[in-house]
């Protein structure tokens, strides 16, 4: 059992990039993509969010300093947190289909999506990954998976911001009508 309590997160994490990693290779023809300045100020983030998550030697003593427990609690939650969140992901990955792209693009004949968690959600992956990034840092329980969570969500608020202009761009009263419809992340939240 200490096993699948040591490896399961990670192993639900593996599962996901292999996964993203063979959805990743169909799409549709990019028709325009964000500057690598814009693409840059939201992966630094969210690479050094990755290293502070999975490496604890990288860390420092400070950011290991333990803020939960380690017992079955925070380790189920976070597991479930994970686990939903993942799918979640997921979910709103294969509802994109070709649309989907790692970097902010707009696809030749892009369209809206708003079927499948797009409706309680615009930005269901963010959210998913979000959930399932929260989880891992409550199993963990460390300083370090509080910053990488902190710095997960600034950078999707960031890269929320370009891929909403983009669509706004594209899709006009379509968009706009959707954004005062359905919230950015948190589902049942009113939009603003």
């Amino acid at each position: 059992m200490q096993l699948f309590y040591r490896y399961s997160i990670t192993a639900l994490w593996v599962a996901f990039g292999v996964f993203w990693l063979a959805a990743a290779v169909s799409g549709k023809a990019t028709r325009r993509r964000e500057t690598i300045g814009s693409r840059i100020s939201h992966m630094l983030p969210l690479m050094l969010a990755v290293i502070l998550l999975s490496s604890s030697q990288l860390a420092g003593r400070y950011l290991v300093i333990l803020v939960l427990p380690h017992n079955l609690v925070t380790f189920w939650l976070g597991f479930a947190l994970v686990l939903a969140g993942i799918a979640v992901s997921i979910s709103a990955r294969v509802s994109l289909g070709g649309n989907w792209s790692g970097i902010v693009t707009l696809k030749q004949d892009h369209e809206l999506i708003r079927k499948g968690p797009y409706r309680l959600v615009r930005h269901p992956i963010y959210t998913g990954l979000l959930a399932a990034i929260l989880g891992t840092a409550i199993a963990q329980g460390e300083v370090r998976s509080i910053l990488a969570v902190a710095l997960v969500a600034a950078a999707f608020v960031h890269k929320i911001g370009i891929e909403e202009a983009f669509l706004t761009q594209e899709f006009g009263d379509a968009y706009t009508r959707y954004r005062r419809e359905v919230p950015a992340l948190i589902p049942f939240l009113r939009p603003r």
